[in-house]
C-alpha cells in the first residue's frame, strides 16, 4: 500500500502533468497570455483561500516576496515558451536542471555548501542536456537555452522561498507570484492579444486549476512525508511527459534522446539522494551532541 503522501505526490506530479499537456495544446495563444489566465485564477483562489484563514494577504517581507514573484514568473513565461516550441518531455527533462541551479545558487543567497561530488552530479545532467541538443534536429539553441534559463529563474524563486523559510505563510509566498505576473502579462496581452475561441476558454481556465491543484497536492506530500521519500517522485513526470507527448503530440525520440533525457534525470536524483544523506547525518550528529 502506497502512503498518503506518495499518493498525493504521484496526484500533484500527475496534475502538472496535465497542465503541461494544456498549455501545449494552446501553443497558438503566446506564452505569457497562458500565464495571464493561469495567474487570475491562482491569484483569484490564494486570496480566498487567505482569507478564510484570516491571514493577510500582504505579508511583511516585501523585497523578498516580490523578488520571488519576479523569478517565478520569467521562469513560467520561458518554460511555457518552451513548451509551445519543443517536444513536452524535452521541455520537462530541461526543467528539471531547476533543482541544480537552486543548489548552486543556494551558495551564493543562503550560504549553503556544495560538496565535490555534487558538482560530479551536475556535470552528468549538463552533458544530458549536451546530448539531447545535439541528436534532436526540434531543439534549436534558442529554445534550449531559453529552458535553461527557465531553470535559472526557478532556481532564484526557490531560494527566495528558502530566505523567506518560515517568516512569511506558505499560503503568501503562492499568493505572490499571481500578484507579480498579472500586471506583467497583462499589459504585454494588451498590446499582443491573441483572441481565444471555443475551447480555448476551458483549456486556459484549465490551466490555472489543474495548476492549483498539482501545488495542493504537493503541500499536502510535504506535510506528511519526509522530504526524501517524496521529492524524487516529482521526476516521474518525465514518464507522464514521454506517454502524453507520445498520445496527444505523436512525438517520439532516438535512443540517444533518451540517454540524455536519463543522465539529466541521473544527476539531479543523485544530486537529491546524496543531499538527503547528509542531512540525515548532520541532524544524527546534532542529536547525538
Amino acid at each position: 500500500m502506497l502512503s498518503k503522501g506518495v499518493r498525493h505526490m504521484m496526484l500533484s506530479t500527475f496534475f502538472f502533468a496535465l497542465m503541461n499537456v494544456c498549455v501545449k495544446e494552446v501553443s497558438h495563444i503566446p506564452a505569457v497570455e497562458v500565464i495571464l489566465f493561469r495567474s487570475g485564477v491562482s491569484l483569484v483562489m490564494s486570496w480566498a483561500m487567505l482569507k478564510r484563514q484570516n491571514v493577510s494577504v500582504i505579508g511583511t517581507h516585501h523585497g523578498l516576496l516580490i523578488t520571488r514573484g519576479v523569478a517565478g514568473a520569467a521562469a513560467l513565461i520561458l518554460f511555457f515558451t518552451t513548451l509551445q516550441h519543443i517536444p513536452l518531455a524535452t521541455a520537462v527533462t530541461i526543467q528539471y536542471l531547476s533543482p541544480i541551479f537552486t543548489t548552486i545558487l543556494g551558495v551564493f543567497i543562503v550560504k549553503e555548501k556544495v560538496k565535490p561530488w555534487q558538482w560530479v552530479f551536475f556535470l552528468i545532467s549538463f552533458v544530458g542536456i549536451l546530448v539531447i541538443e545535439g541528436v534532436d534536429v526540434r531543439i534549436s539553441p534558442l529554445y534550449l537555452g531559453l529552458g535553461v534559463a527557465s531553470a535559472l529563474f526557478a532556481g532564484i524563486a526557490y531560494n527566495m522561498i528558502r530566505k523567506l523559510n518560515t517568516r512569511e505563510h506558505p499560503l503568501v509566498i503562492v499568493f505572490y507570484f499571481p500578484l507579480v505576473a498579472l500586471p506583467v502579462t497583462g499589459l504585454y496581452s494588451a498590446f499582443n492579444w491573441v483572441q481565444p475561441e471555443g475551447w480555448d476558454w476551458g483549456i486556459l481556465i484549465l490551466v490555472g486549476v489543474l495548476t492549483q491543484l498539482a501545488q495542493y497536492y504537493m503541500t499536502m506530500a510535504y506535510q506528511t512525508e519526509e522530504l526524501s521519500k517524496v521529492a524524487t517522485l516529482n521526476y516521474i513526470g518525465i514518464i507522464y511527459a514521454l506517454f502524453f507527448g507520445f498520445i496527444f503530440f505523436d512525438e517520439t525520440f532516438s535512443v540517444w534522446s533518451y540517454a540524455g533525457m536519463a543522465l539529466v534525470l541521473v544527476g539531479v536524483v543523485l544530486n537529491v539522494s546524496y543531499k538527503n544523506r547528509l542531512t540525515k547525518k548532520e541532524a544524527l550528529a546534532a542529536e547525538s551532541r
